[in-house]
Order: structure tokens, then C-alpha cells, then sequence
């Protein structure tokens, strides 16, 4: 939803970031409770109204919060143990949030909840249905509350969520042309590399850079009848179309590359290597060695 000022430029643009504040996590965790009793297809409780003497099933409220103390133990709990919104000063664990919301949307389920009798409204009945209609709706709403504060995060199609990086190098072109690789161990080492990348927890930074250099080496090493030197020639001269300055910058490329690599801890982790001096490093170093293997692999001959 586009209000006035946004629509008419009179708003200043927004502060991009990966943390989510109280207030964030209150409207995000206020969310998520709305869709509770969606999630009652397994957090049934059987109940039992004798003045009818007819079943009905309710929300479980009790297994959903020993469930999701056992799902996820640092989810932020108040003083009483029930789960809530942190205030001002309190330590959080936001990717505990991000696990909650991705739990809900892996299973809500569609429900309808209605008096027995709109005369006599003994007791209001859950029906549960084995569709999923309802995750759009929740998908919108998290993405919207994610886009309005700024949080470069989205919880896509396959109930996930993936972080978001301005500018980034990653698309869906990209990822569709790695999926002609005939090699299976550099498929799979892309594919691993481009989850840990889009995951929101920043350990996982590290873990996208150390697949990426194996994918890299890897690449290095694609024409297994020739040694690694020459392989990596040959790449180099199908990219430049034998023109001499691409040839170089492509093979100053592939080296400086291989040279961050093996000086910084990022595919090794030995006590001679430095640990990047910056964090703003990971992203821009996973799009430069990523942008060269996407071109790489366009040219590699079948």
C-alpha cells in the first residue's frame, strides 16, 4: 500500500538494514499471532460442551507454546514464559523470529471458525482444511510489514525467507544457467555457495564465500584432460573471443581472485590467513567472484 507522500516523492527514502528493532519485531510477532488458530491442524485440543453434548476442536495453546520452545529455544519469552515482544533494553535473538514466521507459513493451513448455533452460540468450532490458500495472504502481509521498515528480507514461494542485498549481481538468469553444468560437484558447490548467501543469519556469510572459492577451484579444473594452468587458459581464452586486453583482465581476474582466497580465511583457516577486515566485504566479494563464474560458465565448451 502506497501512501501520498510516498507516491509524490515527499518522503525520504529508506534506510535499508538487516536488524529488526522492538517495534519491527512487535508488528512482525503480531502477525504471526494473528494466524494461530491456522495453525490448529496440528495443535488440535478436543473438547467437549455437555449441555449439547457435542465434540469441538479449539487452538491448543499449550503444545503450540511447549512446541515452539522446544522448535525454537531463543525465541524471546516475557517474564511469565509466554511469547512476546521484547522491549526496549532487552536481548533478543531476531533470527528466532525469522525461524517463527517461517514455521507458520510451513504450516497454516486454511480453517473456518463458527458458532454450533447462531441462536444458542454454545461453543465456536474450528474446521480445518487440507488447503493452503491462506499462506498468500500471510506472505503479503510479512513481506509488506519486511518492505515498509526497510528489513531486506522476503518470504518467498517455497515458505523461506531470503535475505536481500541492494544491488545485488544474483539472478534468476544466473542461477538458470548453472543448472546446464555437466559437472555435478560445481553444480552443487553454486547451488550451496547461493543458499547460504541469501540466508539471513550472518554466520552463514562465511560459509557462502568458502562454497563459492570451491566452486571457483572447481571451475579451474573443468577440462580434466589438461592441468589446472592450461584448463583455466582455456576457459580465460573462450571468454575473451581473442581479444588481448579481455584475455588479461580475465586471467588478472581468475588470479587475484585465487590470491584473496588463499591469504584471507575464506577457503582455508590456517594461522597465516587474516580474517576480512570489513563485513560489508562478504557480499561484495560473493558478487565479484559469482559475476566471473556466471560469465565463466557461458563459454565453457560441452
Amino acid at each position: 500500500m502506497e501512501l501520498y507522500s510516498e507516491r509524490h516523492g515527499r518522503r525520504d527514502l529508506k534506510q535499508h538494514t538487516y536488524c529488526i528493532n522492538e517495534n519491527m519485531y512487535s508488528l512482525l510477532l503480531s502477525c504471526c499471532t494473528k494466524y494461530k488458530k491456522n495453525l490448529t491442524k496440528i495443535f488440535q485440543l478436543p473438547c467437549h460442551n455437555s449441555f449439547v453434548d457435542e465434540d469441538y476442536i479449539k487452538f491448543n495453546e499449550k503444545i503450540f507454546s511447549q512446541r515452539i520452545n522446544s522448535k525454537i529455544p531463543s525465541l524471546f519469552r516475557n517474564e511469565s514464559g509466554a511469547i512476546a515482544a521484547p522491549k526496549s533494553g532487552d536481548n533478543y535473538d531476531q533470527y528466532a523470529l525469522l525461524d517463527l514466521i517461517e514455521f507458520f507459513g510451513k504450516n497454516i493451513k486454511d480453517v473456518h471458525e463458527a458458532w454450533n448455533n447462531e441462536n444458542y452460540r454454545n461453543y465456536k468450532n474450528i474446521y480445518i482444511y487440507d488447503s493452503s490458500k491462506v499462506f498468500n495472504e500471510f506472505k503479503n502481509s510479512i513481506n509488506e510489514l519486511f518492505s515498509e521498515a526497510g528489513l531486506l528480507y522476503e518470504l518467498n514461494d517455497e515458505k523461506i525467507i531470503e535475505r536481500l542485498v541492494d544491488d545485488d549481481v544474483l539472478t534468476p538468469e544466473i542461477e538458470t544457467s548453472f543448472e546446464s553444468l555437466t559437472d555435478k560437484q560445481l553444480h552443487d558447490l553454486l547451488e550451496s555457495a547461493i543458499d547460504f548467501y541469501r540466508t539471513p543469519n550472518n554466520s552463514a556469510r562465511q560459509e557462502s564465500l568458502e562454497k563459492l572459492w570451491g566452486a571457483l577451484e572447481r571451475l579451474k579444473t573443468y577440462y580434466e584432460s589438461l592441468n589446472k594452468k592450461k584448463s583455466v587458459q582455456k576457459i580465460v581464452k573462450n571468454m575473451a573471443h581473442e581479444d588481448e586486453d579481455f584475455y588479461k583482465m580475465f586471467d588478472d581476474e581468475f588470479k587475484l581472485l585465487t590470491t584473496i582466497g588463499n591469504h584471507y580465511n575464506i577457503r582455508h583457516h590456517e594461522t597465516n590467513q587474516k580474517d576480512l577486515p570489513d563485513k560489508n566485504y562478504y557480499d561484495y566479494l560473493f558478487n565479484r567472484c559469482l559475476s566471473l563464474i556466471a560469465l565463466s560458465v557461458k563459454y565453457l565448451l560441452k
